[in-house]
């Protein structure tokens, strides 16, 4: 007799028992697809994530490796010995690395300071308090720039242009855009010519040098004045945006063949994996990647990824773990079935009937009952593995949240610029980034035939294990012993 035809009659004669193994198959099948369809989601997201982030890469002076490269100017008497021409990362080296395939973004920046000329005067609205000398230095911070709309203070919409334009990578050396309080008190508009003084000569120079500059732009601080003294460097609303260039001159440095020096050199990749390949490119420029390290902060990558990668983690083991839990049960339930069917099978046996036939009856009864049931778990497991992803991921998203607010930013080494006295915590010129708190769950061909490839080698398990055992018996054997 054909082994489907009795398969078919043993499903449709023991109704209880074909509906137990097709519950069981449903559940697991339901687990494991849910399982699926989360990994799947939360792949998708992390890729979404990876092409809208990316990842921050950090290039600037390491000084202890300057020094012990043997490149450092030799100190000489009183006298400072400064970093040297060696120490100095110039606008043209880092133009060649911004124009590497990989990146999606590049900025950089140059702080110097400087003093105003002509006449004009540094925002000061409070006074120093009477008898008191003015604290810390008053100067005009002046920021070098690359591409002002990548500052995070007007990518993050706290300052904004008001009139005229930003600085950008075609803007020259003597352009610069000021605040509209310090433009207001010194009467400046755009259009107009100002003079400003180099603020820290370097050493053995003296302080008067004075360049002429173009004012291109005003801009509004989202910093208001906070009614008492600070000095006048510290107050926003004596920031000049400046170009590298016209930021180096400010510092009374030369421009020479490579053009401004820069203090900071940042590159958006838009693959974290394309970080080797950058690399490459930065050697291939000319760059001394060991005295300019590039360090990468991934932070609004991990931030935006950090909670759905542990979801899918644990997606993840919860497929192991079901399908090894599923794959005992049910060898356990068919052993039971095979020991119930003795007889049936002795008297198969005597007649003759091949014992892979026998193993192939049972197999087909089993994976016509998971066929059943992975039609069930693909009509509900994509409701379920939403509202789960959903729920596992709102957990992960508080504790990201939690453990962000609990961290120090000066142990992210990325925040870190070293300098005469040690390492220095910079700002972190990355705004704060929303985990994803949601996944976008899809029910696709290709997770069917995952479920269902899960669910026969499963079924197929489950059958062989117990079934081997019994057949290794004879026909005699099996009709004489007893369970």
């Amino acid at each position: 007799m054909n082994l489907f035809k009795r398969a078919w009659w043993r499903l449709t004669g023991h109704l209880g028992k074909t509906a137990i193994l097709v519950g069981l198959f449903t559940v697991i099948s339901t687990l494991v697809l849910s399982g699926f369809l989360i990994r799947s989601a939360a792949a998708r997201a992390a890729d979404d994530a990876k092409k809208t982030v990316g990842a921050v890469v950090t290039m600037r002076l390491d000084i202890n490796a300057l020094v012990n490269s043997g490149n450092a100017p030799k100190q000489q008497g009183n006298e400072v010995a400064g970093i040297g021409p060696a120490g100095e990362l110039r606008r043209g080296l880092v133009d060649k690395i911004c124009a590497s395939p990989v990146l999606k973004g590049c900025n950089y920046t140059m702080e110097s300071v400087a003093l105003p000329g002509g006449g004009a005067k540094m925002y000061m609205p409070v006074p120093p308090p009477n008898g008191k000398q003015s604290e810390g230095p008053d100067f005009l911070s002046v920021e070098g720039v690359r591409d002002q709309r990548l500052v995070s203070a007007f990518r993050n919409g706290d300052a904004e242009i008001v009139a005229g334009r930003g600085i950008g990578p075609k803007s020259k050396s003597d352009e610069i855009v000021v605040e509209r309080r310090l433009a207001q008190q010194n009467r400046w508009k755009v259009g107009d010519r100002i003079k400003l003084k180099v603020g820290m000569p370097q050493p053995g120079r003296k302080n008067d040098k004075e360049y002429g500059f173009r004012v291109v732009g005003v801009y509004t601080s989202g910093t208001a004045d906070t009614g008492r003294y600070v000095p006048a460097m510290m107050d926003p609303a004596n920031r000049i945006y400046a170009s590298p260039d016209g930021a180096t001159v400010l510092f009374d440095k030369e421009l020479g063949a490579g053009g401004g020096e820069v203090m900071q050199a940042t590159f958006t990749l838009a693959d974290p994996a394309d970080m080797g390949r950058l690399k490459k490119d930065a050697k291939a420029a000319g760059a001394d990647l060991g005295i300019f390290p590039m360090a990468v902060n991934d932070k609004q990558y991990r931030q935006l990824v950090g909670p759905i990668t542990k979801t899918a983690d644990f997606a993840t083991v919860t497929v192991w773990l079901v399908a090894l839990a599923g794959t005992v049960i049910l060898a356990l339930i068919i052993a039971s079935s095979l020991r119930e069917r003795r007889k049936e099978l002795g008297i198969l046996l005597a007649l003759g009937e091949r014992k892979p036939r026998l193993l192939g009856q049972h197999l087909t009864e089993v994976a016509g009952c998971a066929v059943l049931a992975i039609g069930i778990a693909a009509a509900g497991s994509q409701f379920l593995s939403r509202a789960v992803g959903d729920q596992l991921l709102a957990g992960e998203v508080s504790s990201a949240k939690e453990s962000a607010g609990n961290e120090d930013p000066a142990t992210d080494p990325s925040n870190t610029l070293a300098g005469p006295g040690g390492p220095v915590t910079v700002a972190d010129d990355e705004p704060e980034t929303e985990p994803v708190d949601s996944l976008d769950v899809r029910l696709g061909t290709a997770d069917i035939a995952k479920v269902g490839a899960t669910g026969l080698g499963i079924a197929t398990l489950a059958v062989l294990v117990p079934g081997v055992r019994v057949l290794r018996l004879r026909p005699r054997d099996i009709l004489t012993k007893g369970d």
